[in-house]
């Protein structure tokens, strides 16, 4: 039994040999004309050429063609509005879409960044902290949908297991590219819903398997994400061809932040050593300049979406600027303003986080505390009249008025050295070489090192690294993680927000559940 919206039943978001459309990047691409795709050795992207004519029935046949098989892996991390799907309204949001995606789901939804209910919708439910409004919410606006990629990365990787025509060095990469794809993709399930029903063994696709929607426990689901992406790390390159596939450091970092948050401090501290043995990765002197698309590319960033700005082409873009600026405020090649209003964008940073910052500290200059309003070019805009600081992190010193090219930073090696720091701390205290590793990154803010008072105990140390991480980390979609984890997502904290938080899990979406027929358990709270 497949369930409409729910079942584990496959996406067409990758090729299958039983039917005859693909869905590859968000396009969707007819067998009988789809030329058979070789990658191109351009740094900067990796858009598959093509050749040739495919047939369903040999499909795919050809290394070349099961390395375009395993692209399809990375369609729900792409940074496009979307890809279409086979759900009721044909559509679904990435993780690293602008709507939707890492930065409204983990950073608006938390103490930075204030609730925006100019647009309601998921806007005002995510942005409120309070997601009970979720609930009746369709399938379009909801990451459960993933369940059915799930399933698709699961035949992928047995698949490219059976493939006889691969040799063993690129049939791991291709099948360590498919697990981190589905060892990531399950990893922000888990922390959007919680443990959710999964097809891992690929003898139960097709079978009656996909009907069971029984919830698995969390150490199960957890060794799920273990597992996959251990095998991730060991058969990644450390430096891919491609620039944006995916690379050791993102399967160790996304392991890292599993371990943390699951606040297992010993592999915690593990795998972040491992990293910074990698000898891979070091800060960068100027902060902004990681977010810039002139100097994307750089020592720091362990891996980005890649985007192109200009027209949409079909290639991943960065539309943040426009979700940020207010619409009486021009930008720095987008003028006319962005999409909110004129009490500020969709996206803008609480004044308390803004005050937060040291007057000293450099980071603090990617939010812009007043400007001149373009509607009457005398006015001043500041915090009486805006809900919120301007986010600027990345500048739009692109193409004017239009999409930017700043690809999108999701992991970063300060990031590494913060949790190293709260590892160690957790598992012995308010050690040197922890301190050291948060000095290091205030350092490079601008700042002196931590006081006395900060490195006292545990306690203080370990509160001194939840705010170092929100003023070195905000807007890349972390927040969320630090408050559930630190015991502040409640509204003794988040009051002072103006936020009235619920459970920190969203809810099962109600169609998900009338379409289990009762199976699929909703989550505690709703």
């Amino acid at each position: 039994m497949k369930h409409k919206n729910i079942g584990l039943a496959c996406s067409n978001a990758t090729s299958n040999k039983a039917t005859k459309t693909i869905h590859l990047w968000g396009k969707t691409w007819i067998i009988v004309t789809l030329l058979v795709a070789t990658l191109s050795g351009c740094t900067k992207d990796f858009d598959p050429e093509f050749y040739g004519v495919l047939s369903p029935a040999t499909f795919p046949s050809t290394p070349s063609e099961y390395e375009l098989y395993t692209m399809g892996v990375y369609v729900p991390f792409e940074g496009k509005w979307g890809y279409p799907s086979s759900n009721p309204q044909g559509w679904e949001y990435g993780f690293f879409s602008p709507e939707l995606g890492h930065i409204e789901i983990f950073d608006m939804s938390t103490d930075i960044m204030p609730t925006f209910t100019l647009w309601g919708g998921h806007w005002q439910a995510v942005s409120s902290g309070n997601f009970a409004a979720m609930r009746s919410m369709d399938a379009m606006r909801h990451h459960i949908e993933k369940l059915r990629f799930i399933t698709r990365f699961t035949r992928i990787i047995d698949d490219l297991g059976k493939a006889t025509v691969l040799n063993e060095s690129m049939k791991k990469q291709l099948i360590a590219e498919a697990r981190m794809a589905r060892g990531w993709t399950l990893f922000y399930l888990l922390h959007i819903y919680g443990p959710l029903p999964v097809i891992m063994d690929p003898a139960k696709i097709g079978t009656e398997a996909e009907a069971d929607l029984t919830r698995p426990d969390r150490s199960t689901f957890v060794q799920y994400i273990i597992n996959d992406l251990n095998y991730a790390a060991e058969n990644l390159p450390v430096t891919p061809a491609n620039y944006g596939r995916f690379n050791k450091g993102i399967a160790l970092v996304v392991l890292m932040r599993l371990y943390l948050n699951e606040k297992d401090f010993v592999n915690a501290e593990k795998i972040a050593r491992e990293i910074v043995a990698m000898n891979k990765y070091k800060l960068v002197n100027d902060y902004a300049s990681l977010f810039r698309e002139a100097t994307e590319v750089n020592s720091e960033t362990i891996w980005a979406v890649s985007c192109v700005g200009g027209k949409e082409t079909g290639q991943n873009f960065n539309a943040l600027a426009y979700y940020c600026y207010p619409t009486d405020m021009d930008g720095i090649k987008i003028t006319g303003g962005g999409w909110g209003d004129q009490a500020g964008g969709a996206m803008s940073a609480t004044w308390q986080f803004y005050r937060s910052f040291d007057n000293a500290d450099v980071r603090r200059n990617l939010l812009i505390s007043s400007y001149i309003s373009n509607a009457d070019k005398k006015t001043v805009k500041d915090s009486t009249k805006l809900r919120g600081a301007v986010i600027r992190k990345y500048p739009d010193e692109g193409a004017a008025n239009s999409l930017q090219g700043n690809d999108i930073v999701v992991a970063r090696y300060a990031e590494v050295l913060l949790t190293l720091a709260e590892a160690i701390n957790e598992n012995a205290g308010p050690t040197a070489e922890a301190i050291d590793l948060v000095n290091q990154v205030r350092a490079r803010a601008g700042l002196p090192g931590l006081s006395n008072s900060q490195t006292a105990s545990k306690d203080a140390l370990r509160e001194a690294i939840f705010v170092e991480r929100g003023h070195e980390l905000f807007f890349e979609g972390l927040r969320k993680f630090d408050l559930v984890r630190m015991g502040k997502w409640n509204n003794n904290y988040m009051n002072a927000f103006g936020k009235n938080v619920g459970p920190a899990l969203w809810p099962i979406p109600d169609y998900a559940i009338i379409n289990s027929q009762g199976q699929l358990q909703q989550n505690e709270g709703y």
